[in-house]
């Protein structure tokens, strides 16, 4: 597998209801600012939101699906959240390489999720071992 400095690809979805509730299931994180819409409604966010791990989730999509693709391991990854996920949001997270080492098969990736209007919700940096095929 050949990768070069530049190469991109992403994984795109929309937050429902049923991805907060799985993801509830999965981790138990209950905050009401994803299971409570009264109580949402009266913070700074206005409505629910999606629990910020849960989108970054599609990071890991984009990698071990897209780029490099299947087998690849995290071996580290950085987030900033810049913005909340509102249900209904369509994400889009984007992997981007920055670096190849030349003696291992590691990639270093920037890691971005944008929203349907184009605004970054998150953004980081994410090192990978890939599977090298013959």
């Amino acid at each position: 597998m050949k990768f070069q400095v530049g190469d991109s690809a992403s994984y795109t979805q929309t937050i429902s209801e049923a991805h907060v509730a799985l993801f509830i299931g999965a981790v138990g994180d209950t905050n009401p600012l994803h299971v409570d819409s009264e109580y949402a409604q009266k913070s700074r966010f206005g409505a629910r939101i999606a629990q910020g791990i849960l989108v970054a989730g599609l990071i890991s999509t984009a990698i071990g699906t897209r780029l490099p693709g299947p087998g690849a391991i995290y071996l580290g990854q950085s987030l900033r959240f810049l913005k909340p996920t509102y249900l209904g949001d369509t994400i889009t997270a984007t992997v981007t390489v920055r670096a190849i080492r030349p003696d291992k098969p590691i990639l270093s990736l920037e890691t971005v999720c944008t929203n349907q209007k184009g605004e970054r919700v998150i953004e980081g940096e994410a090192t990978v071992l890939y599977e090298e095929v013959l």
